[in-house]
């Protein structure tokens, strides 16, 4: 188990990139290739049409967040809260609890990124440079 313990940062690094690579589609898609679209399917589905605008700004710019690993703990965290509303409000009411084939993709979303939220960006990162050593967060020396 331990030689598995040290490919973890390439598995948060792969995590990173596959999330970043499918948040970046599809943010740039309602911001740029499908926005008509989007802008007429939000309000069907119960939300203000310029919820399109929040999500895809949300989407691609917290791709690229990602694949940089930079603020990645609270850009997953906001990236997997949309998620669970999406399985929230529009998967799981318009499919069912048991057609999971129809929600996979928002379920396989929100957990990941939770979980990236949980763990963090790995060493491979600038989080790991910059806010992070060695996994564990770098805290001032406290005065006794």
């Amino acid at each position: 188990m331990r030689s598995l313990e040290k490919l973890k940062p390439l598995a948060l690094l792969w995590l990173r990139l596959v999330l970043g690579i499918i948040f970046f589609f599809y943010g740039h898609e309602k911001l740029f290739s499908a926005t008509a679209a989007s802008l007429k399917e939000f309000p069907r589905l119960g939300f203000p049409a310029y919820f399109v605008y929040l999500a895809g700004t949300l989407e691609l710019f917290g791709a690229i967040l990602l694949v940089l690993g930079l603020f990645t703990r609270v850009t997953a965290l906001l990236l997997g809260i949309e998620m669970a509303i999406v399985l929230a409000r529009v998967s799981i009411p318009r499919a069912g609890i048991y057609a999971v084939r129809a929600y996979q993709l928002p379920l396989a979303l929100c957990g990941a990124s939770f979980a990236l939220a949980a763990v963090g960006a790995g060493l491979l990162s600038l989080d790991a440079f910059t806010f992070e050593r060695a996994g564990t967060p770098r805290h001032p020396k406290s005065r006794r």
